[in-house]
């Protein structure tokens, strides 16, 4: 399935291990993916906002600044940590489930709450009490001002407020609560589709004529 994506708007990506399976296995191998993630990023111009390296599968929440960046990324990253997985294992094959997933998020209120599902997952999955005891998430970086050259914060993030202590303390209180479930769900279904996640809807039939008139000659 073709992905949507747009050069300079962010993307939810999910990657999972293949038949759900682990595809992390000592302290060592967090290290090693995100140092992978961190070099890809660079390479291929991409600015990583928020991350999750859940047992098995990762939430990465970034934005491209060329269409294929993130499927370059996506190629690279995978195929360095393999090698360092079968290495050190002694295997063979490979880790994921195909093809990662991802959607397009087109408001900044869904940038936020896609920074919260992705650092608020572990807390969801029952695995901490609370997301800064996670310590395989960028939470610490967003909410409790830990420094990591990884991440690069989206404008939805800073717009939060001017001041860094108190964007900090504003998103700190965003993550007291989990976004609503209609939002994780159209978060989780535009990322099966390679959709958009807060995309307007237009009800389905004609538009009405005076909706027509206001169109206008914009083509969609």
């Amino acid at each position: 399935m073709a992905r949507c994506v747009i050069a300079g708007l962010p993307l939810h990506v999910v990657q999972r291990g293949i038949n759900r399976q682990p595809c992390f296995f000592s302290h060592a191998d967090y290290v090693v993916y995100l140092r992978f993630l961190q070099m890809s990023a660079m390479e291929f111009a991409c600015s990583v906002h928020a991350y999750c390296l859940m047992t098995n599968h990762v939430h990465l929440l970034l934005t491209p600044a060329k269409a294929d960046a993130c499927a370059r990324l996506m190629k690279k990253l995978g195929q360095c940590y393999v090698q360092h997985v079968n290495s050190n294992l002694k295997r063979t094959g490979t880790l994921w489930e195909g093809r990662f997933r991802s959607c397009m998020v087109r408001s900044d209120a869904y940038v936020l709450a896609c920074y919260r599902y992705i650092e608020l997952n572990p807390v969801r999955a029952g695995m901490v009490a609370a997301p800064a005891e996670y310590r395989w998430s960028s939470y610490c970086v967003n909410a409790e001002g830990v420094v990591d050259g990884l991440i690069t914060p989206h404008a939805a993030y800073h717009a939060l407020s001017t001041d860094a202590a108190k964007r900090r303390g504003a998103y700190k209180t965003l993550c007291q609560s989990a976004p609503p479930q209609r939002v994780v769900d159209e978060i989780r279904r535009a990322t099966r589709r390679g959709a958009v996640a807060g995309a307007v809807r237009r009800a389905r039939g004609r538009p009405a004529k005076g909706q027509m008139r206001k169109m206008g000659s914009v083509s969609i």
